[in-house]
């Protein structure tokens, strides 16, 4: 049964409990309570979940990720298209604290770990992540973009003659070396800022990764680079759980509902529109065999 969405408030208090990856200051966790700037809608507790962590859900993403969540570090996020979705989650299934944890996205996507209730981190279902771990239907398309230095001339044409970067343990890596396969070698980085600092210091002439986690850059004040292009995968981004998650038909459920009660849409206005400065239907598409 769909339930109907009604705003309850446009900046609700959402307690937090935040919490550093074990990869992060020797393993510590810290801790603090804060107010969320999230859009919440929807009946509060109208589902519910066994969270691994009682009264909180336990969310794993990747750092930093302007537009999905809008912070460095776990304690300063207070917004965000994924951060808000993660919020709403929590909200309907009556649970009054999000548990915010970073973590590297090889380690997201490995299926390796079970301490945690889903992960939101821009991640694209593909078959071999299947295997591994549980995912949501999908609440976002996406394509992989092509970001230059600002004066270069890079096109479907040449960029197979370019140095590329691209982020590592991604969908973007497999894409450039399975399809692309560029003459020079592929240079794979732990993460979106220091990929793209390699790109404007020169030391890579491209880099392939999502068009939506790209189209952040250009925006940014003193930026030199822009977008020029983006691949069509045909893929979407989904919510990923622990394999044999307990919760996943529920948390599909309340996806489902945040997608169809138009929530999600609201989101992506918000916070994705405010990061994009432009549509992504305008950037030109590229073809794998440059025709």
């Amino acid at each position: 049964m769909r339930a109907t969405a009604a705003t309850v408030s446009l900046a609700v208090s959402v307690a937090l409990i935040v919490a550093t990856s074990a990869c992060d200051q020797g393993g510590s966790e810290s801790s603090s309570a804060q107010d969320s700037d999230c859009p919440i809608s929807g009946h509060y507790g109208e589902f519910h979940l066994s969270p691994v962590t009682a009264d909180a859900l336990t969310v794993k993403t990747t750092l930093p990720a302007p537009g999905w969540w809008n912070g460095d570090t776990p304690d300063s996020i207070k917004s965000g298209y994924e951060y808000c979705m993660a919020a709403n989650i929590a909200y309907r299934s009556g649970l009054d604290r999000l548990k915010v944890v970073n973590a590297p996205f090889p380690e997201v996507v490995s299926g390796r770990t079970k301490d945690f209730d889903l992960a939101l981190a821009q991640i694209t279902i593909t078959p071999e992540r299947s295997e591994v771990a549980e995912f949501s239907p999908p609440y976002l398309s996406s394509t992989l973009g092509v970001l230059i230095r600002d004066g270069e001339k890079i096109d479907e044409g040449n960029i197979r003659d370019v140095r590329i970067g691209v982020a590592e343990g991604t969908t973007g890596e497999q894409f450039v070396e399975k399809r692309l396969k560029p003459a020079k070698p592929v240079t794979a980085f732990a993460n979106d800022p220091e990929m793209v600092k390699a790109l404007e210091e020169k030391q890579i002439d491209a880099v392939v990764h999502d068009t939506t986690i790209l189209l952040a850059y250009p925006q940014k004040q003193e930026s030199r680079v822009r977008l020029v292009g983006q691949y069509r995968t045909d893929q979407g981004y989904g919510a990923l759980y622990p394999k044999g998650s307990p919760d996943k038909a529920e948390l599909d459920r309340i996806i489902r509902q945040l997608i169809d009660d138009g929530t999600l849409a609201k989101l992506s206005a918000v916070y994705l529109g405010a990061a994009f400065g432009q549509d992504p239907a305008k950037i030109p598409y590229f073809t794998a065999d440059g025709s």
